[in-house]
């Protein structure tokens, strides 16, 4: 962790990046297995990787679950992002083959019709998942900006049966002000709190090739912003 913050780095292609990633303290790397990407990679890449102390997330779009399963076997993964609106039953068999804590689900505060709309759908995919992640638009990712001012209305009333991750759009300008938006005691309001971040294009110079001079931007403002908060002044 970064000052107790996770740190995930997502859309993994490069060797290079994801040792540079490992060097600067992400605890979590992804890489995703969805044709439709231009980060798209196979499961010999995070299978031939030596990381040690950093877990491979495997991400998932249209699989069905058994072939999720089995590129989580053939990477050598050790959790799955589940990032295409699976459905319960989905997440009940990866839940029931890998346990609740290997997974997790991915959810779009910006397309629920209301705050309770989204509670519910918290709480209905709870038992299945370890942790949970708020990433910006109605579904897929990689939408390159923050998630919108009426996500962060319902965000701020969501009660988290899970610990959760923020993502979209995050670059070294504007983590400071986010993670002390959401980490900051009592943001939200109730439940588990924000735990980690996860990090993609904000941190590339094209699609699936990291920037390294982004990437120590971006891990040395969560750290600034981390230690900020241990310290009770404003970042």
């Amino acid at each position: 962790m970064t000052n107790g913050l996770l740190v995930k780095v997502c859309g993994m292609t490069r060797e290079e990046d994801a040792l540079r990633c490992a060097e600067l303290g992400a605890d979590l790397l992804g890489f995703i297995f969805h044709p439709g990407s231009p980060r798209n990679t196979t499961p010999e890449f995070p299978a031939d990787l030596r990381l040690p102390g950093v877990r491979k997330v495997g991400l998932f779009v249209d699989q069905k679950p058994m072939e999720a399963l089995g590129i989580m076997a053939a990477g050598r993964l050790d959790m799955a992002q589940l990032h295409g609106g699976q459905t319960e039953s989905f997440c009940a068999v990866l839940a029931e083959r890998m346990g609740p804590g290997r997974i997790i689900k991915v959810f779009w505060p910006e397309k629920a019709a209301s705050l309770e709309a989204f509670q519910a759908e918290l709480d209905r995919y709870a038992p299945y998942c370890g942790h949970m992640l708020v990433d910006a638009g109605k579904g897929g990712g990689g939408h390159g900006r923050e998630i919108s001012d009426k996500a962060a209305e319902i965000l701020a009333g969501a009660k988290f049966p899970r610990p959760w991750l923020l993502a979209g759009g995050l670059n070294p300008e504007n983590l400071p002000g986010l993670i002390s938006r959401y980490r900051a005691p009592g943001a939200p309001a109730q439940g588990m709190g924000m735990v980690g971040v996860d990090l993609n294009s904000g941190v590339e110079k094209a699609p699936g090739q990291k920037d390294e001079t982004l990437l120590r931007a971006a891990f040395a403002a969560i750290k600034a912003t981390g230690a900020a908060q241990t310290q009770g002044v404003t970042p």
